[in-house]
């Protein structure tokens, strides 16, 4: 095989299907692929979260790739999820142009706050102004954080469902939805959908990790505080590591590439 054979994409297949004469859509996904290529970004930039903060980030990446798949194409959308206890944040980001996810954990500096929070924001297309909502939760489940978010801020049931081996799906109220059918369906109902209900394929698509971060964005995100004097954000260091805000990708931004930036982009 030739060295430089276009290889097939990694990332995860995501279908989605309308249950005729119940009007829902089911959005289902194996996660696998996408987690294979979370697990190599955690090990290339050496990020090793607690194991019971990695499973909530997990769980809420493969829950948050099946609601990207449910939106328009041009939408670019993100989550950050609130918790108290444990304290922290999670944050997801989608880009449904190009059908990429990711995300980090924040666990220092975590303002305590009376309940869980989720926010949600919707971009309908790149430079677009976002809109936002926020709902309040119980608990750690972010499968149900999330089903909290569409009864209150979408205004329209959903069910996650975790169906075992990274295997994932999504029941979505469309209008005029049978919603006490929608509400009784369990796991083995579910999994015997496509012999118990009508369905039509909507469309496919991959979903791929890639946050899109670079040395360059960094050095555009500093720049503000670096224009106020460079040992404010250097102090007598002339490398700096710095993380990702939505990847927690590292990056060392040294003091000389700092002051390029801010001589003009271009010299970078």
């Amino acid at each position: 095989m030739p060295d430089d054979q276009t290889q097939e994409p990694c990332g995860a297949v995501v279908t989605t299907d309308f249950v005729r004469h119940r009007n829902v859509m089911l959005v289902q996904a194996d996660t696998g692929p996408l987690l294979v290529d979370y697990f190599l970004h955690q090990a290339d930039h050496r990020l090793r979260p607690e194991p019971a903060h990695d499973a909530l980030l997990r769980q809420a990446l493969a829950v948050f790739t099946l609601h990207c798949a449910a939106r328009p194409r041009n939408e670019h959308l993100a989550w950050t999820v609130g918790l108290q206890e444990p304290r922290l944040n999670l944050f997801l980001a989608g880009d449904n142009e190009d059908c990429t996810v990711t995300g980090r954990l924040f666990t220092e500096n975590v303002r305590e706050a009376p309940a869980n929070v989720f926010y949600s924001e919707v971009m309908p297309g790149r430079g677009a102004e976002k809109r936002r909502s926020v709902v309040n939760f119980e608990g750690t489940d972010l499968v149900r954080a999330a089903e909290t978010f569409y009864a209150t801020s979408e205004q329209r049931p959903a069910r996650f469902f975790d169906r075992g081996d990274d295997r994932h799906a999504l029941l979505l109220a469309l209008p005029d939805c049978d919603e006490a059918w929608l509400r009784s369906v369990d796991l083995a109902g579910l999994n015997a959908l496509a012999g118990t209900e009508t369905l039509t394929r909507i469309e496919h698509r991959l979903y791929r990790w890639n946050c899109g971060c670079n040395q360059r964005k960094i050095l555009a995100a500093l720049a503000p505080v670096a224009r106020g004097g460079l040992d404010g954000l250097f102090g007598e260091e002339e490398v700096i590591q710095v993380q990702c805000p939505r990847c927690a990708a590292g990056y060392a931004i040294t003091r000389e590439a700092m002051e390029a930036w801010l001589a003009g982009p271009a010299s970078v």
